[in-house]
C-alpha cells in the first residue's frame, strides 16, 4: 500500500445545477476513503450565464462571456472548497479541478473547460490538477469518459461483471469485468441523460427538473419521435465514443404536450442506456446507478423493466453516495495524475495505450495554507 493523499475534487456537470465538492483519502489504487462532500447550487442567473456561454461555444466556437463565466464559476468552486474545509477541519493536499465543459469535440481534439485553476491553487494553497482530457485527445482518444478507473476502484475484486451507470446531463456506462483489471474496462456515453429532459421541463414550467418523473409518468411516449432520435448515427457507432451536450436538441419534440415530451425524452434515456448492453462482452449481474437521474423513480422503473434479469440498484448499496461519485472521481484522478499513473485506457476512451493525463499548477508558497477570499 502506497502513501495516501487527501484530495479535494470538484464537478460542475452538464445539468448546470451547481458544483459538487468531495474530499477523499486514497493511495491512487484500491484504497479510497470518503471524508466529506458538499453541494453548492448555482442561482438561476449563474445557470443562465453558463448556459448562454455554452450555447455560444456550440454555435460559434467562442463566447464574449467566457471571462465572466470563468470567474463566477471559480468563485463557486472556492465557496464549495471553503465550506468543505470548514466542515471537515481538514486541509487538502491536492485539488482535482475539472471545470465546466463548454465544448467537447474529439474529432478536432478539443475539450474546453471554464475555470481558473491558478486562482484556486493560490487561494487554497496547494497543487491543482486540471486539463484532464487534452493529453488523451492528442493521443487519439475521445478524452472521455475518465471516471471508469474510479468505478473500478469502487467495485473492487469481490463482485462479478457489473455496470456503473452515471445519469448526469449525458448518461454514460462503465462495464467492469470480474476481478480488478483496468485494461479490461469498457466505457462510453450512451446518450442524453438529464440534460434534454431538464431543458424541456424548464422551458414549459420554469422548474429545474421532473421530480421523481411525475410529469413523464402522466404522458405517452411518441414512438415516431423516439425512433427519430434513435436514428442518430451515434447510437450505431461502436465504442469507445463520447458526446457533447449540444449533440442532441429538443427540435424533434416540438408540438408535443409537456407530459408527452417528458415521457418521450425519459424513454430515450432509458432505451439508450439499455441498448448499451449490445457492446458488453458479458451481461452484468448488477447495474449501479449514480448521478442525479437515479432520483427519477419513473426512469429507474423503466430501466429495471428493460434491464431485467440484471439487478438495477443505486450505488448506495455499495456504501457510496451517488450524487458525489464524479467529484470523488476527480479527486481520485488528481492523485493518479500527480503520481503519473494511467487515467485513461483503450477500452474507455479509445486511446492506443493506457496513459496518464492532466496538468499541474502549484501555488507560489510551498506550505499548504488556506486563505479565504472575498469577492
Amino acid at each position: 500500500m502506497g502513501k495516501t493523499i487527501l484530495s479535494l475534487g470538484f464537478m460542475s456537470g452538464t445539468s448546470l445545477d451547481g458544483v459538487d465538492a468531495a474530499f477523499i483519502e486514497s493511495d491512487g489504487e484500491t484504497l479510497v476513503k470518503p471524508v466529506g462532500n458538499v453541494f453548492i447550487p448555482y442561482p438561476p442567473a449563474v445557470q443562465d450565464l453558463l448556459k448562454t456561454t455554452i450555447e455560444d461555444y456550440q454555435e460559434k466556437g467562442e463566447s464574449p462571456l467566457r471571462a465572466q463565466a470563468s470567474t463566477v464559476l471559480t468563485r463557486y468552486h472556492l465557496e464549495a472548497a471553503n465550506s468543505l474545509i470548514d466542515t471537515t477541519k481538514r486541509q487538502p493536499e491536492l485539488l482535482g479541478f475539472h471545470g465546466q465543459t463548454v465544448l467537447h469535440d474529439p474529432l478536432r481534439k478539443i475539450s474546453l473547460q471554464l475555470g481558473d485553476p491558478s486562482f484556486l491553487a493560490q487561494a487554497l494553497g496547494c497543487p491543482v490538477i486540471y486539463n484532464f482530457r487534452q493529453k488523451d485527445l492528442e493521443a487519439g482518444g475521445q478524452g472521455a469518459p475518465l471516471v471508469p478507473i474510479f468505478h473500478q476502484a469502487l467495485k473492487g475484486k469481490a463482485l462479478g461483471a457489473s455496470v456503473f451507470v452515471n445519469i448526469g446531463g449525458i448518461a454514460n456506462v462503465t462495464w467492469c469485468g470480474e476481478g480488478a483489471c483496468a485494461e479490461s474496462l469498457i466505457a462510453f456515453d450512451t446518450g442524453p441523460g438529464n440534460a434534454l429532459l431538464n431543458d424541456w421541463i424548464y422551458k414549459h414550467t420554469g422548474q429545474a427538473f421532473d421530480e421523481s418523473g411525475q410529469i413523464a409518468r402522466q404522458g405517452t411516449v411518441h414512438e415516431n419521435v423516439l425512433e427519430a432520435y434513435l436514428h442518430h448515427p451515434y447510437f450505431s457507432q461502436k465504442p469507445p465514443k463520447s458526446l457533447d451536450r449540444g449533440n442532441f436538441t429538443l427540435a424533434l419534440c416540438q408540438g408535443l404536450s409537456l407530459e408527452d415530451g417528458a415521457a418521450t425524452l425519459t424513454a430515450l434515456t432509458a432505451k439508450t442506456i439499455a441498448a448499451a448492453a449490445n457492446f458488453y462482452p458479458k451481461m452484468p449481474s448488477h447495474y449501479y446507478l449514480c448521478g442525479g437521474g437515479r432520483h427519477n423513480t419513473y426512469l429507474v422503473e423503466e430501466l429495471r423493466s428493460l434491464l431485467s434479469p440484471s439487478l438495477v440498484e443505486p450505488v448506495e448499496t455499495l456504501g457510496w453516495q451517488g450524487d458525489f461519485i464524479e467529484a470523488q472521481a476527480f479527486a481520485y484522478l488528481a492523485i493518479r495524475s500527480y503520481q503519473r499513473k494511467a487515467i485513461s485506457f483503450p477500452g474507455t476512451t479509445g486511446v492506443c495505450a493506457s496513459m496518464t493525463g492532466g496538468d499541474v499548477i502549484t501555488p507560489q508558497e510551498t506550505i499548504c495554507n488556506r486563505r479565504k477570499l472575498v469577492f
